[in-house]
This record gives C-alpha cells, structure tokens and sequence, in this order.
C-alpha cells in the first residue's frame, strides 16, 4: 500500500478538532510511518493500568475487528473506530471497577455481565477470574476484562446458532463442538 506524504497534514483540511486530535495520536502510535498501526505498535500506545504489556491476544482481536481489508493493521479511518471502542470499554471498565483499584474483582464481573444480559452461576464468574487474571490477582486488568467479553461474546454468538428454540441447551456432535470453539480462538 503506498502512500504520498501521509505525515504532513491531517486527512482532511477542515478535520475537527478531534479528528486532528486523533491524527496527532495516530502519528505517534505508527512508528514506522506506514500510514497502518500495527498490532505491535498499537500494543506499546495501549495503558492497562498496571505496568504490563497490554494483552496481545486483546490487541489483535481488537485490530481485526477494525482491520477492513486484512493488512494486518489499521488505517487513519479504522483508527478512529478503535479508539471509541478502547474509550467506550474505558468508561465501561470505570464504571464496574466500583473501589476504584484498577481491577474488576470477581463481584465487580459478575455485576458487569450481569449488566450485559448474561446469567451466569457464581462458579462460572471464578472460572471467568481463572482464565482471564493474567497476573494471578484474583481479579482481571483493563486489558483482560476486554479479552474476557470478547471471547465470550464469540462464544455466546456460536452457541446461539445451533440454539434453534432459545431454550439455553443445545446438542452437537464432537465436530460441531471443536467447529464452535475454533470459530473463536
């Protein structure tokens, strides 16, 4: 993909205050100047709020729902989707993390998906805690809390194919159920 110049001036020259706000971020982000954030570039801009290296795996689940085109990265456009998602998922993360620690505890889960319209048993939320707690806390970073819904809204819209009658139970072969699980990872 070539580009002409893309570093001297923002995409559109009466762009609004937060497009150039955007440009300025996205500018900063690209560090090899290819006019497409990749996941590496995008994970070293990204903050989780503990330290650490924001979650790959959440990175590259996050540029391929923004990735049109499937180069491996994002554009100026798909960029600005990107950021609203990362803020939206902020604001969610602020609201359920009540104490304020920068983590979701347990409880805070189960309240957040809960919130989401998910049922779920208290068991199934320490399961969520286990698979998700990268740094083995008992609780889940920004980063992991955004992994977590993701995976398991994938899961969600899988089952809810071969749910036909919405009852919560389905059957399938062995098959469909390693098809179902590789759909998401």
């Amino acid at each position: 993909m070539a580009y002409h110049s893309p570093y001297r001036t923002a995409p559109q020259s009466n762009a609004p205050a937060d497009q150039s706000f955007l440009w300025n971020i996205f500018q900063r982000v690209d560090k090899d100047r290819s006019g497409v954030i990749s996941d590496s570039e995008l994970q070293q801009a990204l903050s989780n709020g503990t330290w650490t290296p924001f979650n790959p795996v959440t990175v590259r689940s996050i540029i391929s729902m923004f990735d049109r085109e499937n180069k491996g990265g994002v554009n100026f456009n798909e960029f600005a989707g990107v950021w609203k998602y990362i803020t939206d998922w902020q604001n969610i993360f602020r609201t359920y993390d009540r104490d304020n620690s920068g983590f979701i505890d347990r409880n805070e889960l189960k309240q957040a998906l809960t919130g989401f319209g998910y049922r779920l048993s208290d068991q199934f939320y320490g399961t969520l805690i286990e698979k998700f707690d990268r740094q083995r806390k008992g609780q889940v970073a920004f980063d992991d809390f955004i992994q977590c819904c993701i995976v398991l809204q994938r899961l969600t819209d899988v089952f809810r194919r071969y749910d036909t009658d919405q009852d919560g139970w389905i059957q399938v072969s062995y098959e469909q159920y390693l098809s179902m699980v590789f759909n998401v990872v």
